[in-house]
């Protein structure tokens, strides 16, 4: 009788928000799931309780490389079929660069930008050839379609387009499936009470495009709908 691997998926940045329902979202469509924590999460707890044996914790913070170093040690031997960084904070949205507080400016660099592209990089080995890499980006991060409003934050997220872009040069030969995908305007935590879309509407379309790119070698920046966005 042939049984059918479980796919595995290592999510960053699971301890809430959209991370969390990326976390619920695939271990409810049959995945096994490592989560990661900044700090402890009850809500991640109680998924435990649901999925035992298919949901592991680990706790690391991606501002800091040498947790990511750590964790990536703790995960030797493991391969993965989906690597997804979820990391994102908005600090003084409504500032300028002449108005913003620059250890805000620096933070939000630091969260948005370096430190997904790091930790890929640092977790890259145990994604076999071929297999997926993401990243939650999001719309206000294309050059193209900029508009005013959310400026700092925006060229945090177009600063990790282009790192993705450069890391996707650097590893080009890896044939990884390579996604930046922007949710859209989610009400979270950070996205406020005013955003657009609950996070139902929005995350089970994420994973949508992701399986719709398991196996398709290249960078794409997309949606949730899996439309590509300009950069």
């Amino acid at each position: 009788m042939n049984v059918t691997q479980r796919q595995t998926a290592l999510i960053v940045g699971a301890s809430r928000g959209l991370g969390l329902a990326l976390v619920k979202e695939f271990l409810e469509r049959d995945w096994s799931v490592i989560a990661t924590q900044r700090t402890p999460s009850q809500e991640l707890d109680k998924l435990t309780e649901r999925f035992s044996g298919t949901l592991r914790i680990e706790t690391v913070d991606i501002a800091y490389a040498g947790e990511v170093r750590l964790l990536r040690d703790r995960l030797d031997g493991q391969q993965l079929d989906l690597l997804f960084i979820n990391a994102g904070i908005a600090r003084s949205i409504e500032a300028t660069p002449a108005t913003i507080d620059e250890v805000d400016f620096l933070s939000m660099m630091l969260v948005n930008s370096l430190s997904p592209v790091r930790a890929a990089e640092i977790l890259r080995d145990l994604v076999p050839r071929g297999n997926v890499i993401a990243i939650m980006t999001s719309e206000l991060g294309s050059i193209t379609n900029a508009e005013d409003g959310w400026q700092c934050y925006s060229a945090s997220k177009a600063a990790l387009n282009m790192l993705m872009k450069k890391f996707a040069s650097r590893y080009a030969e890896d044939a990884y499936a390579l996604l930046l995908i922007a949710p859209g305007w989610v009400r979270t935590e950070m996205g406020g009470n005013e955003a657009t879309l609950s996070i139902e509407e929005s995350i089970p379309l994420v994973v949508d495009t992701i399986n719709a790119n398991l196996g398709l070698p290249g960078l794409r920046y997309l949606d949730r709908f899996n439309r590509i966005i300009p950069w």
